[in-house]
């Protein structure tokens, strides 16, 4: 149960852990949060010197798929707060854990379980809450896509049910498509889930935003509130999140239903911590896409935009601290992203990059690269997000990532 923490001194028997299960670029910006308040960080993942390993006190390789080692994991550090950042994890072991010790999983372990696959969370959204959605069927097997994309018809999305960054998600337009749709969907799936598809109807959407939504401790009552950042546009590529920008220009009627939803499913979900909802918004209707109970890609731009990143808003509401979730200035990021496999890359470019106005960058650290790979993030402020947008862009543009 989450409650007020006394904070100690990190490496000594007083110390306040978070063990961070998962440890890339979004990571390792938590746990320099986290840092910055005197917690001792613990980073695991599975493969050695992932961006979060570089910044925290301890690090950890292990199969985070596998209940036994996430256990033995847990005993060795006894964190008093887990915090999952990727999908592939053993949610049943994080569910006993929690039920049996002192330990907090944020938000909870069942949140945890339910948003780790597009599964659990979209049942629960339109099933349970009955809140607008796009057209959906679950299948299993290459036969039962087939007989899924007939009932939604095309076009149509594909995704698996469990992975990130967009990987394994496919546009079907034709017949054709499908079995080139279903090998993808098996290469980029993971964990438990591997084999397991959500077909999607196709929404023609004006635009989709994500509202980061925060679950914090009230200083005054010591209640949970729920506040919003302000919307963030986003620019995706075969799914994969490219640029961002904030604030995203919205209707303020439209708005507060994106707040209404938004706030309903992590209602639903409980605990605190920052959640990054994913909507669309048609005219004046808002659906329901997907939400991340932790820190989002799109939501990087905070590092630039807000009095507190969302990485801030995560560590503070994790500990019972007070939030500021208001904007400072019209922000945008642009992805860095690799064109070619190397171990140890190099990077070219920045000092042409920094000299944009306003700009900033975050170079994640990755140990290799490959094609299509993001490896870092150009920030930048203006006037308003149109301008922050362009020099984000040519900002990331002048970065080249090549072989060492």
């Amino acid at each position: 149960m989450l409650t007020p923490t006394t904070f100690g001194t990190p490496l000594s028997k007083s110390s306040l852990r978070v063990l961070l299960l998962g440890s890339g670029e979004l990571g390792k910006e938590l746990a320099i949060a986290f840092t910055r308040l005197g917690v001792e960080v613990h980073a695991a993942d599975r493969y050695q010197n992932a961006p979060a390993q570089q910044v925290a006190h301890y690090s950890y390789v292990l199969d985070m798929t596998d209940g036994k080692q996430v256990d033995f994991l847990v005993k060795k550090v006894r964190p008093h707060f887990i915090i999952p950042e990727i999908e592939a994890i053993a949610t049943d072991t994080l569910e006993e854990i929690a039920a049996s010790r002192q330990v907090t999983v944020i938000p909870t372990a069942h949140a945890t379980r339910l948003t780790m696959d597009r599964e659990g969370i979209r049942r629960l959204a339109a099933e349970e809450l009955n809140i607008p959605t796009s057209r959906y069927v679950f299948a299993s097997g290459e036969a039962e896509m087939r007989q899924a994309v007939d009932q939604i018809g095309l076009p149509c999305i594909v995704k698996p049910v469990m992975s990130s960054s967009g990987k394994g998600q496919s546009l079907l337009k034709t017949a054709e498509d499908i079995a080139p749709a279903w090998h993808y969907a098996l290469e980029g799936g993971r964990g438990a889930s591997q084999g397991r598809v959500i077909v999607e109807g196709l929404v023609d959407f004006d635009y989709e935003i994500t509202l980061l939504t925060v679950r914090s401790r009230d200083p005054q009552t010591g209640e949970t509130i729920t506040s919003f950042c302000e919307p963030i546009g986003h620019l995706q590529v075969n799914g994969d999140y490219h640029e961002s920008w904030q604030p995203a220009p919205m209707d303020s009627a439209v708005l507060e239903k994106a707040q209404a939803i938004a706030a309903k499913v992590t209602s639903a979900l409980g605990g605190r911590g920052l959640f990054g909802v994913e909507l669309f918004i048609c005219g004046d209707e808002v659906l329901f896409s997907e939400v991340s109970p932790r820190p989002h890609d799109t939501g990087m731009v905070t590092m630039a935009s807000g009095y507190l990143s969302e990485f801030e808003l995560h560590a503070r509401a994790i500990l019972g601290l007070p939030v500021d979730t208001r904007l400072r200035t019209p922000a945008a990021s642009a992805v860095i992203c690799a064109n070619l496999q190397s171990e140890g890359p190099v990077y070219r470019g920045l000092a042409e990059a920094l000299a944009v106005p306003e700009v900033d960058l975050r170079l994640f650290g990755k140990p290799d690269s490959r094609v299509g790979r993001r490896m870092g993030v150009a920030l930048a402020r203006g006037n308003n997000s149109d301008q922050a947008r362009q020099r984000a862009k040519k900002a990331a543009a002048l970065i080249t990532v090549a072989d060492a």
